[in-house]
C-alpha cells in the first residue's frame, strides 16, 4: 500500500472530525437528539409540529458548509468513477440498507458508538465489513 501524498490532509480531516463530533454532541446536549442524516431528512419529508426547525437548520448547515469552505480553500476535484444507473442502484441500496438497519452511518456510527449502544457497534461493523467487502470484490475480482 503507498500513500498519495499530493493528497494526504491528515489536518484537514481531523478538522472535520472534530466538527462532525462538535456538531453531534450540541445536537444532543441542546437538543436531546442524534445526529443522524436519515433520520433527520425523514423528519424532514414528514414533518411534524415544532420539529421542522432544527431539521432544516441541520440541513441547511449541511449544504452551506462547503460553500464557506470554499471560501478558505479551492474544493477538491469530485472523479466519480460510475455510471448513473450504477450511481442511482447504490444509493437506493443505501436508503434500503438504512431502514433495515434503523438509522445510517453517521447515526450509529458516530452517536451510537459513542453511546456505546450495542446495535450501533454491530450495525457498523455490518456497515464496514459489507464497504471492505464491496471495495474487494470491486477491485480484485471484476476488475
Amino acid at each position: 500500500m503507498t500513500i498519495d501524498w499530493n493528497h494526504f490532509t491528515p489536518l484537514s480531516s481531523l478538522a472535520g472530525g472534530v466538527l462532525i463530533g462538535v456538531a453531534a454532541a450540541l445536537l444532543a446536549l441542546c437538543n436531546g437528539r442524534i445526529a443522524g442524516i436519515s433520520g433527520i431528512v425523514g423528519g424532514l419529508l414528514r414533518p411534524q409540529r415544532g420539529d421542522l426547525g432544527w431539521r432544516a437548520a441541520f440541513v441547511s448547515g449541511l449544504s452551506l458548509a462547503p460553500l464557506l469552505y470554499r471560501v478558505l480553500a479551492p474544493l477538491p476535484e469530485i472523479r466519480i468513477e460510475a455510471g448513473s444507473g450504477l450511481i442511482i442502484l447504490a444509493g437506493l441500496l443505501v436508503g434500503v440498507g438504512t431502514r433495515y438497519g434503523a438509522g445510517c452511518t453517521s447515526g450509529h456510527g458516530i452517536c451510537g458508538l459513542s453511546r456505546r449502544s450495542p446495535r450501533s457497534i454491530v450495525a457498523t461493523l455490518s456497515f464496514m465489513a459489507a464497504g471492505f467487502a464491496t471495495v474487494f470484490v470491486m477491485r480484485h475480482l471484476l476488475a
